[in-house]
């Protein structure tokens, strides 16, 4: 089993030179550091971000925290531990966990129909393409929609603005208007065929913001209030919200933009903040939510202790291991752009990995880790082998796997493949 940050090889070198568990302990760690202050650093020197932080626990205790460059370089102000990031995706574990809890409790199966809570949902169309006069040909449903598919990506679901009649036909009926509220937004979304039949694709799209519209339907309470009470106040997640309260806005870090030239570009706050600093009626499950680096990781180590963070019971043992196991038949081989995060499949909002990087190029990782990320490039990631949870923060579009990487390397060492490998 490999270790945090240094590989059993080095480990062992250190060992056989005579030096003690305890001071080898101390080699380690500080290594690990060094490699990491690095690398965090490396990202601002070469110009592709205005400031990034980390947070690493293993086995229950704190093991890395740095923050370098600024959250705002208009204004001088330093990335710091509580600087205020939007995490985008990384909203939606948040929200498959909400939906779990009420699993927990029995309210529905997976494999239940998604139309027998919300019938909105019943009886949809499939797109086929397009007719000489570019009206939609449509054909029926070859199976209803289940949860599981709302879990995985696999409904059907597409918010793609090139799909000839069908963007149009979604552009209209305009589900995600922020003015809309959830049962308004299940509501026009189900009046748009689906792209494809259910499992047919793996598609990132709105099926999380479904998921919490089944939330507040199932529960007959208002998704962003069953998050808090079940979720977010449980975990003392007090600084993930949606709204950021006027008085702590100068914690926000402000959005940036690497353009073709290779300029770094802050974004005005009330563009890229327009949806967090007022009350909206929407309040998805698929982004939205603002956090701090030790908000997130509490949500991350009460996955790692399997449902439990400090006493606080969110969900079963059993209900995470659900959560991290993939859902993907291997006979779905459209999956987008899903491969470029590794070997990996897909649980319940996460990516699960599967295999060993099968090239040094690939993401790294351990067998059995459970991730995601967000588009303004953050990421995090549970590694229940090593019991080891992560939280990497920046803020820059466009989304920048590189940075992951990097940031991957530095906290597992370099890929070692087996031999004969290339």
């Amino acid at each position: 089993m490999k270790r945090i940050f240094l590989s059993i090889l080095f480990i062992a070198s250190v060992i056989s030179l005579g030096t003690s568990q305890e001071n080898t302990e101390d080699i380690i760690q500080e290594a690990a550091r060094t490699r990491l202050d690095s690398t965090l650093q490396s990202f601002m020197k070469n110009g592709e971000v205005a400031g990034a932080s980390a947070l690493i626990f293993e086995k229950g205790k704190e093991v890395y925290f740095n923050a370098f460059g600024h959250a705002d370089v208009d204004k001088k102000i330093p990335m710091q531990r509580n600087t205020l990031v939007q995490i985008y995706s990384m909203t939606k574990p948040i929200t498959g966990t909400a939906l779990m809890t009420l699993y927990d409790e029995g309210k529905f199966q997976l494999d239940d129909p998604l139309e027998k809570y919300a019938p909105e949902f019943a009886n949809m169309k499939v797109y086929q393409g397009v007719d000489s006069d570019g009206e939609m040909i449509l054909e029926p449903l070859n199976r209803p929609i289940t949860i599981r598919d709302i879990t995985r990506h696999t409904a059907g679901f597409s918010t793609r603005d090139d799909i000839p009649g069908h963007s149009e036909a979604l552009k209209e009926a305009d589900p995600f208007n922020w003015e809309n509220t959830l049962p308004q937004m299940a509501e026009k979304l189900g009046s748009v065929p689906l792209w494809f039949q259910p499992e047919a694709k793996w598609e990132y799209g709105p099926s999380v913001d479904v998921q919490a519209f089944l939330v507040e339907r199932i529960s007959g309470q208002p998704y962003q209030e069953y998050v808090r009470e079940h979720v977010l106040d449980p975990l003392k997640m007090t600084d993930t919200r949606y709204v950021v309260p006027e008085d702590e806005r100068y914690r926000m870090s402000p959005a940036y933009r690497k353009t073709e030239m290779g300029e770094l570009n802050q974004s005005p706050n009330e563009e890229a903040h327009a949806f967090n600093y007022k009350k909206w009626p929407l309040t998805p499950g698929g982004w939205g939510l603002t956090s701090t680096l030790d908000d997130y990781m509490r949500f991350a180590r009460m996955l790692v202790n399997e449902g439990n963070l400090e006493g606080a019971e969110i969900l079963e043992p059993e209900t995470v291991k659900l959560m991290s196991t993939n859902h993907l038949d291997e006979n779905i081989t459209e999956r987008s752009w899903l491969p470029s995060k590794g070997q990996v499949g897909f649980g319940i909002d996460f990516a699960v990995r599967l295999r060993a990087p099968a090239s040094v190029e690939e993401n790294n990782g351990v067998v059995g880790e459970f991730f995601w990320d967000g588009a303004a490039s953050t990421l995090f990631w549970i590694d229940p082998v090593n019991e080891l949870t992560a939280v990497f923060f920046v803020q820059i579009f466009p989304y920048n796997g590189s940075l992951h990487k990097r940031f991957r390397d530095a906290v597992y060492g370099p890929i070692v493949l087996p031999k004969g490998s290339k």
